[in-house]
């Protein structure tokens, strides 16, 4: 049964998790590449860049989406560790507490501005370069700590298993 839910678990990880990483990563410069028309009087009728909406909408789906289906990785987590015996261990502790920041930077930091700067592009409103700086920070960081519980979870630090 632990084979089953540790494939599972990693099954989730891959499927929900990747996709968020990606997309939220390709979302800050998407955002600013939108096409957006020059005010009037600094060459009316033309347009900067050659972005589009539809682009950004699909990638804030995207992690919407996976996000909700991404709950699915601690669940199977959890009930894997269980069966294995190790929840006390240090490593997945750890791993728990990484996996709980990610996923409050996800929902407090990175969906949020994701959405303002949609309703932006949408308006065909310019979209300032530091707010998209500052969500492929948020984006950044949330990349960083998935990648990090993944490492404690191959390397599994103090473990007793010898793998």
């Amino acid at each position: 049964m632990t084979k089953i839910l540790l494939s599972l678990h990693v099954l989730a990880a891959i499927i929900a998790i990747g996709p968020v990483t990606v997309a939220a990563s390709m979302f800050p410069p998407a955002a600013r590449r939108v096409v957006v028309p020059v005010p009037a009087g600094a060459g009316a009728g033309e347009e900067t860049d050659a972005g589009d909406v539809s682009t950004v909408r699909l990638l804030h789906r995207i992690c919407r989406v996976y996000a909700g289906l991404g709950i699915a990785v601690p669940v199977l987590g959890f009930a894997t560790a269980a069966a294995m015996g190790v929840l006390g261990d240090a490593w997945l502790i750890a791993s728990i507490a990484l996996t709980a920041a990610a996923a409050g930077l996800l929902v407090a930091f990175i969906l949020p501005r994701q959405e303002e700067l949609l309703e932006q592009v949408t308006d065909r409103q310019p979209v300032e370069r530091a707010r998209t700086a500052r969500l492929a920070m948020f984006t950044g960081l949330f990349n960083l700590l998935w990648a990090t519980v993944t490492v404690l979870m191959i390397v599994r630090p103090g473990s007793t298993t010898g793998a």
